[in-house]
């Protein structure tokens, strides 16, 4: 496991002093936890190889579950080699994209596995984007085949005459509930007609899911030929963006995620030694969903229970039928809890292990967690790029609130010198974080420019501010890429202004982070309008709901005289979030 020099030897020579600095020598080491070896075996299975293996352990144990539907792992693979093979069917080779653009449901899980089962590679997007977020990234990847939510699939049809797509495979969530669920969905009641339209909707124009699985499209798929896949082969694709708010896809390959759900395994206390039940609040068509989730409950045999949204009554009900083991989330996801179970007087007692990323874990958060669950709760730090933890706090008591830990096993940070980035700032200054691992992506797909220089010298750019203090831990400090982090999701601020930018009233937008009391942001616009025009908020939110997914629609807005901006013009947003809290500070 090697040995690592403690951060505070110094060697002297010729009267100079030379300190080694914490990142040098791997001064975090010595924070591990008993159960957490310091380097580790990834040896070349694929995610393939370890869904075989699971299917061949615990074909029998619970896979899935969905308002009260549990599918056993036996069971999840009907519908994933059926599915593969109508894929096949519909021409999917090894290498090719399929888009899969769905919530959290049990079809989600099959078509993620099929697609893999033939070599290919799933590209993710969010369920609720519009028609205008969508094309560009369908253009930019190709996918010809879709698998999609059926409230979806109008979404994209309207998107086959300019982009590659040809195929809309829609899935009705409400198939995969129990039997009388989908009988009461049917019947019409007010109330129950209305909860079935949120669900599902008609879908004219597409293949069903139950097609796509039925024999007449591709059999059965229990003589589909098996690739062969390699750990270099790219698993997945996920868009992610920078300050510019151009997407980039970012290459997953199998390699990348099944290092960080081994070192995810050798992190967490115990886990799998016992059954594991896995809350799946956050979305797997994102990265932190997909690792921590998904792939992690096939690695270890895990029961995956899906939630669509992460609605409170549906969570507490879970919580009290079938405590959940393993909770990763966000810093508002557990508060929202807590204050749902104290509520309604619901015990949270069991659920061991919970993961917060994405934002600033308050002490607050986790004393309250800790105590109401007799469980752990952790802050860590990751990106799309990076399968995506990075870096966590030991699960041994040592978390420190206000850092986000120490690196991953095998995992390596140093604060580069902003000025010179082949020099490492003194342990406690800030810098750019850069790190490299056996979880760092290859690249981003077709973009050779953006990846050249995301890496520097081998090292991979976080693009964000931080400091490493002399025992190994790690502070954000800011984000150099200004990406706004609310309810758990990045929002590009250029991406947001963009549409701003379009209503005839406004001259000129900064769309900033303001603060909220649970470490996340609230999107909010700063402009400035035309002559004679007077602010709307709430007409400004309604021209963007057009235009933007919800989370992306600004809280409110709020009227500049004009924005801060460098030598150039160009807006500075850092000055302009800067100005706003000051402004609703002297209101305060």
């Amino acid at each position: 496991m090697g040995y690592a020099i403690p951060s505070e030897i110094v060697f002297v020579a010729k009267r100079k002093v030379f300190r080694v600095s914490a990142s040098t020598s791997r001064a975090w080491l010595e924070h591990y936890s008993d159960w957490t070896p310091h380097t580790l075996d990834y040896g070349d299975k694929t995610i393939v190889d370890y869904y075989r293996n699971n299917l061949r352990v615990n074909a029998n144990k619970s896979a899935t579950y969905f308002f009260g539907r549990t599918q056993t792992y036996a069971e999840l693979d009907t519908q994933v080699r059926a599915a593969a093979a109508g894929l096949k069917a519909f021409g999917i080779r090894p290498g090719d994209k399929v888009a899969i653009v769905l919530p959290n449901c049990p079809q989600h899980v099959a078509a993620f596995y099929a697609v893999q089962l033939l070599g290919a590679t799933v590209v993710e997007h969010n369920p609720l984007y519009t028609a205008p977020e969508l094309e560009g990234l369908l253009n930019d990847h190709g996918a010809r085949v879709a698998i999609s939510w059926d409230k979806t699939a109008s979404t994209l049809e309207k998107l086959r005459s300019t982009t590659p797509l040809e195929t809309i495979v829609s899935v009705n969530m409400v198939d995969a509930m129990p039997p009388l669920k989908r009988l009461a969905l049917r019947l019409p009641i007010p109330p129950l007609a209305a909860k079935r339209e949120q669900l599902t909707s008609p879908a004219p124009n597409t293949v069903e899911w139950s097609t796509l699985i039925g024999a007449a499209i591709g059999g059965d798929g229990s003589d589909l030929d098996a690739p062969e896949i390699s750990q270099d082969d790219i698993a997945l694709i996920l868009y992610t963006s920078g300050t510019t708010g151009k997407p980039k896809g970012a290459l997953l390959s199998h390699g990348n995620l099944i290092a960080n759900a081994i070192q995810g395994k050798a992190w967490v206390p115990q886990m799998g030694k016992q059954q594991e039940r896995f809350l799946a609040a956050l979305p797997i068509f994102h990265a932190y969903g997909m690792t921590t989730l998904c792939i992690f409950s096939i690695y270890l045999g895990a029961e995956l229970i899906l939630v669509p949204s992460p609605q409170m009554p549906l969570i507490l009900d879970i919580v009290k039928k079938r405590t959940p083991t393993w909770l990763p989330g966000v810093p508002t996801l557990y508060q929202k809890i807590m204050d749902a179970a104290e509520e309604k007087d619901i015990d949270l007692s069991g659920i061991r292990n919970a993961f917060s990323g994405a934002a600033t874990l308050p002490v607050e958060i986790v004393e309250r967690w800790e105590a109401l669950t007799g469980g752990r709760l952790v802050e860590g730090f990751g990106m799309t790029e990076t399968s995506p933890v990075l870096t966590a706090n030991p699960m041994n008591g040592k978390h420190r609130p206000g850092y986000v830990g120490v690196p991953f096993p095998d995992t390596e940070v140093r604060i580069a010198n902003p000025e010179n980035l082949d020099e490492t700032q003194p342990d406690g200054q800030p810098g750019e974080m850069f790190a490299r691992g056996p979880q760092i992506f290859q690249g981003y797909f077709g973009n050779a420019a953006a990846t050249d220089k995301t890496f520097h010298n081998g090292w991979f750019r976080t693009g964000d501010m931080a400091l490493m203090e002399p025992d190994g831990y790690i502070k954000l400090v800011s984000r150099i890429k200004e990406i706004i982090i609310t309810g758990g999701f990045n929002v590009y601020p250029a991406e947001v202004e963009k549409a701003i930018a379009q209503h005839p009233d406004v001259v000129d937008v900064a769309a900033v982070g303001r603060p909220r009391q649970d470490g996340s942001e609230d999107v909010v616009g700063c402009v400035t309008l035309r002559d004679g025009a007077v602010l709307d908020p709430e007409g400004l939110k309604e021209f963007c709901r057009e235009r933007l997914t919800r989370y992306k629609v600004p809280r409110t807005f709020y009227h500049f005289e004009d924005l801060a901006r460098d030598h150039l013009g160009k807006i500075r947003r850092h000055q302009v979030r800067k100005d706003l809290l000051e402004l609703l500070e002297a209101k305060a």
